[in-house]
């Protein structure tokens, strides 16, 4: 993995911390999900790290309240 990736990786479950998700890598592919504030886990499976990023970020942007 490059260093570049590496800090993708990084900033990417960084924020999805913020956000109360918890990131898994399995080789080249990511999986979020959260269990906190929801009425039933919440997750996205099977995801490249750009899926990551773009979906991190629309969640962020729409904040807690969904919308």
């Amino acid at each position: 993995m490059s260093s570049i990736e590496s800090a993708r990786v990084r900033a990417a479950a960084e924020l999805a911390s913020q956000l109360f998700f918890r990131l898994e890598r399995r080789r080249f592919r990511f999986t979020l999900e959260r269990e906190v504030d929801v009425p039933e886990p919440v997750r996205h499976e099977n995801l490249t790290i750009d899926e990551v990023e773009q979906l991190l970020e629309t969640l962020k942007m729409r904040g807690f309240h969904g919308g």
